[in-house]
């Protein structure tokens, strides 16, 4: 299965997530994941949570593959409950959940504003790190927003996002390079991401992406390099 192919299959999976329901991995989750617990995480901007906030519970990093996350003044941990080739499912112990795709967030839950799908025009520059250090390229993509609450009005499907990536060595560690990317989204705005890679692997250490409109940008270390 090719990497647009994949990309195809984030929504449908974030809906599982919403819903908790049915015969498959996602029926262990709780339904509707933003809907865990009373008090609101201490420095993150209000309203970044959903309706209906996530509970403070103390963060430790997990056991076996994780994430280290950063939202906001906040630092969490997400532990890994599904992996399918590339594509992985990350979740914190308050309810946040994270799909990816190799170092991308593909899709998000536990958040007022939910980044449902991503879908890739195309092969992601992203895979060849290296290659954008003398040849910057363009790449477009497909997302999908919606509100947590799922209100039909808050529902946006197909959005543009064109974007420039170009990759250049880190004056204080050469076998480090620095990707940025930057794109603008149709009715959305323009936005950042940046990823931190291995120069000879690929392999990327760092990223601080875009999640959505009126989010925090969200930071993810991968405490095993993504591919």
């Amino acid at each position: 299965m090719d990497r647009a192919m994949r990309f195809r299959f984030a929504w449908p999976l974030l809906f599982l997530l919403l819903g908790g329901c049915g015969d498959t991995l996602w029926a262990g989750l709780p339904r509707g994941l933003h809907q865990q617990g009373e008090a609101l995480w201490d420095r993150i901007p209000n309203g970044v949570f959903a309706r209906d906030p996530l509970a403070v519970v103390e963060e430790t990093e997990p056991e076996g593959r994780a994430l280290r996350l950063r939202l906001g003044d906040r630092t969490l941990y997400a532990a890994l409950l599904q992996e399918t080739g590339e594509r992985r499912l990350w979740r914190t112990a308050t309810g946040l959940a994270i799909a990816t795709d190799g170092p991308r967030v593909v899709a998000t839950s536990g958040l007022r504003e939910v980044l449902a799908a991503t879908r890739f025009e195309g092969p992601d520059p992203l895979l060849s790190p290296a290659a954008l250090l003398d040849r910057p390229a363009d790449a477009r993509r497909l997302v999908d927003l919606m509100d947590a609450d799922r209100d039909p009005e808050g529902m946006r499907f197909g959005i543009p996002v064109k974007c420039r990536l170009r990759a250049k060595r880190l004056r204080q560690d050469a076998e480090l390079l620095l990707v940025e990317e930057h794109c603008r989204a149709e009715r959305v705005g323009s936005f950042t991401n940046r990823f931190w890679a291995e120069a000879e692997s690929g392999a990327i250490l760092r990223a601080e992406q875009w999640v959505g409109p009126g989010v925090p940008r969200l930071t993810l270390e991968f405490l095993s390099p993504a591919s």
